[in-house]
């Protein structure tokens, strides 16, 4: 296959997805803000979705790995419409209760396929397909930057409806993509016979505990993953909370979040030749430093420049864990248990999402930024901690080129 064509082609799914997440989580706190909303029910809002997305994120991969009819693909796309529709729903609607139920599902939904898309890149690349996985999601990353800025000059002389627009756009961008994008019919027909999901094919841990009990380390990795999200996600979902006082707005928020999403490209696309060097294990543990400190600098941060060189320091934080968490749950899952790897490795996420949605929104209203930055800063040393213990006692079913 051509590669360039089908990393191109995966890419622009990446793109397509992070140019949406910026819209829907990134200003989050800015459109429910806009509608009324304090920022405990902000927190509310967002541990709810993350919840139900916990809950549902192994199930749905349980069903892929399990049945051949759910494919990633398809599922995918399924939760890219919901998207879209829940986001046209946000155009229109003004009833207040209305907004808390379709911002749920539409957080909800958006968390769910994000494992999905890189299960299906793993799934492709093990039938013989040709995609830079690094390369397309760091150029996520790009989209993700370049639609955060432009929202952030968007929302200076528009209504906070106009996010609602941009997500709308990119959920359609996102399902033609997802929709076209099969897997070539004669890798299909090379590998039927690894790949087919059959009565023969081990079935695989598909209930937690029997999944906790087999891959303990792997589960403590997700555990330490999960404190680190905790302060990732307060600085993502309260940062325009955290540089007002600094003399910050949306503008400034948007460039914010512009540097620190473009930053993660070079990192990302050269993720899979730093790995070959040094190891997946070796670049987690860094990862996990780098949360902390980023958290740190934000805490201390006396201008907005030193929360800049906090954002900057997503290059080794954010922008190593994802693919990171991605190689290693391909490394250290069985082939039956692939799917869910990926999707206990996104609960880290979303766990931390919920965690940092109950606590620091309650806590901005409460006690302040401050307080919110030392409680995240000190969970997110935790974190590091875990991270190192867990790969430094996991075994990998695949060998890293160290």
């Amino acid at each position: 296959m051509n590669s360039i064509k089908r990393t191109a082609h995966y890419t622009l799914i990446n793109v397509a997805y992070f140019a949406a997440y910026s819209g829907v989580h990134a200003y989050t706190a800015v459109f429910l803000l806009e509608r009324g909303f304090s920022n405990t029910l902000i927190g509310i809002i967002i541990a709810l979705a993350n919840i139900f997305s916990v809950l549902l994120q192994p199930m749905t991969a349980g069903w892929i790995d399990k049945y051949e009819k759910f494919t990633n693909r398809k599922v995918s796309i399924c939760c890219a419409i919901g998207c879209a529709v829940s986001c046209a729903l946000l155009y229109f609607i003004q009833n207040f209760w209305a907004i808390f139920i379709i911002y749920i599902i539409l957080y909800m939904l958006q968390m769910i396929y994000q494992p999905l898309i890189q299960a299906m890149n793993f799934e492709y690349i093990a039938a013989g397909d040709k995609i830079n996985f690094g390369l397309a999601r760091g150029l996520g990353s790009c989209g993700f930057a370049v639609t955060s800025a432009i929202i952030g000059k968007l929302l200076v002389n528009n209504d906070v409806s106009i996010l609602q627009v941009v997500n709308v756009l990119a959920f359609l961008i996102g399902i033609l993509a997802l929709a076209t994008f099969i897997k070539p019919q004669n890798l299909v027909d090379a590998t039927d016979s690894v790949v087919e999901k059959s009565s023969d094919v081990e079935e695989g841990h598909n209930s937690f505990f029997s999944f906790t009990g087999h891959y303990k380390m792997f589960m403590l990795f997700v555990l330490g993953g999960t404190c680190l999200f905790f302060a990732h996600n307060a600085l993502n979902d309260y940062l325009f909370q955290i540089i007002t006082p600094l003399g910050g707005d949306k503008s400034v928020m948007g460039t914010m979040v512009m540097v620190a999403a473009l930053l993660e490209l070079p990192a990302m696309a050269s993720f899979a030749a730093v790995e070959k060097k040094v190891g997946c294990k070796a670049i987690l543990m860094l990862s996990g430093i780098m949360f902390t400190v980023k958290t740190l600098l934000m805490l201390v941060a006396p201008n907005l420049t030193v929360v800049y060189i906090s954002q900057a320091c997503q290059i080794f934080a954010y922008a190593l864990f994802i693919p990171g968490g991605a190689y290693l749950a391909e490394m250290a899952m069985e082939k039956s248990d692939k799917t869910k790897g990926q999707a206990y490795v996104n609960c880290a996420i979303t766990l931390g999402g919920v965690f940092s949605a109950l606590v620091c929104g309650r806590l901005l209203d409460v006690l302040g930024v401050k307080a919110m930055l030392s409680v995240s800063t000190a969970v997110g040393a935790i974190g590091t901690v875990l991270v190192i213990i867990a790969l430094k006692n996991l075994k990998l079913n695949v060998k890293e080129n160290a």
